[in-house]
């Protein structure tokens, strides 16, 4: 490979490359882009000669009082995460100071651990089990080691985050599987024996219970959307967090639903005519998440929540999806820690705990970037 060149391309170049991908974040796709329309931003390509070899969204944030910003790369850049690094991050950088970035941020897309569901189980049932780390995970990703200690010899910092949750994406993620290790797809069948008892349980009961769950996309979703955000804001009042307002999901939905035809779906469950839980889920090449949820406080015992997701992985795996992602977990193991709840949830698929190697930071200003660091911390 000849030295690559990085360059701004158009919307339907980069759609085009991620469109040639088995599996990009949807946040590295051009419509991303138009839902964080707060942010400054612009579409990049890795050439080797004429050939286009990488993509990136970058979104920049803009440092208070002066026309300097943060570079953002979210869950990206798209590229070749085993070649080289000082080869594709080298242009990108200088790329990204001469756009006026004192700083680069991302979060490469790649796994460096994993747990499987019963090293997850056995740790929540161990007292002196606190967090993931506590326990050896089921296997440790080659590539994942070599980047971090590539990323660190290159003079990228790593940004931590308490508990797993750090200020931008997840570094954990909980995923469940849809193909056996020679490549093969997994049957529903194959799937269901993989969950726990109490999870083909609920969802055996939702049927005999009368739920009905259907799924619209993005042309289709018309008052559904507004019935889940009405959900979603219960769920919000209840679970003690901030939710979205109605005009991010509407942007939402119709930037990645004018992107591809089968980009989002909006999920819901009914039972006897109330929405007992809805959720939006999105596709991109065979890597399908479960992006947003919401559930009725009322009606806890007909499983809306479960059957909704059944519903969903079902449609990805017929998708011909590679991984259904449920998104991010903490690291606790801790049973008392009211963050074990979520995934003890998710850990009832029968999937995997995820660890990326997390959000990455490159100072290419020093005292700019120390200063928009003291000012990200007084926020706090």
């Amino acid at each position: 490979m000849s030295e690559l060149a990085v360059r701004l391309v158009s919307a339907d170049e980069h759609l085009a490359f991620v469109d040639t991908q088995r599996s990009a974040s949807f946040l590295q796709t051009p419509a991303w882009g138009a839902v964080k329309s707060e942010w400054r931003r612009e579409s990049l390509g890795w050439f080797d000669g004429e050939t286009m070899v990488g993509s990136a969204l970058v979104l920049y944030r803009q440092l208070p009082k002066v026309k300097r910003f943060l570079a953002y790369l979210p869950e990206g850049p798209v590229i070749d995460w085993t070649g080289d690094l000082g080869d594709w991050l080298t242009p990108l950088a200088g790329h990204l100071k001469k756009q006026g970035a004192f700083g680069v941020r991302m979060g490469p897309p790649v796994v460096t651990r994993r747990w499987d569901a019963a090293t997850i189980k056995a740790g929540i049932a161990d007292d002196a089990v606190r967090r993931l780390d506590d326990v050896a995970p089921t296997s440790r990703e080659a590539v994942g080691a070599r980047v971090v200690s590539e990323l660190t010899r290159l003079g990228w910092r790593a940004q931590g985050g308490e508990g797993g949750f750090a200020a931008g994406q997840p570094r954990h993620v909980f995923q469940v599987p849809l193909r056996h290790a020679d490549g093969s797809a997994r049957t529903e069948d194959d799937l269901l024996k993989g969950m726990n008892q109490q999870w083909r349980r609920n969802i055996k009961k939702a049927t005999k219970e009368g739920v009905v769950v259907t799924g619209a996309g993005a042309t289709d979703v018309a008052g559904e959307l507004e019935a889940f955000h009405a959900l979603y804001v219960h769920t919000a009042e209840r679970d003690h967090f901030t939710p979205r307002p109605l005009s991010y999901f509407r942007t939402m939905v119709t930037a990645l639903g004018a992107e591809s035809g089968d980009r989002i779906r909006l999920w819901s469950a009914r039972h006897e005519g109330d929405l007992v839980a809805s959720t939006i889920a999105i596709r991109v090449g065979a890597h399908a998440w479960y992006s947003y949820g919401a559930s009725s406080t009322e009606k806890r015992e007909v499983r809306g929540s479960n059957a909704v997701q059944w519903a969903m992985i079902s449609d990805a795996l017929a998708a011909g999806a590679d991984v259904y992602d449920l998104r991010g977990i903490t690291d606790t193991l801790d049973a008392d820690d009211p963050h074990a709840g979520l995934i003890q949830f998710k850990v009832g698929t029968g999937g995997e705990a995820v660890e990326y190697v997390g959000e990455w930071d490159l100072p290419l200003n020093r005292a700019l970037y120390r200063a928009f660091d003291v000012y990200m911390r007084r926020r706090g």
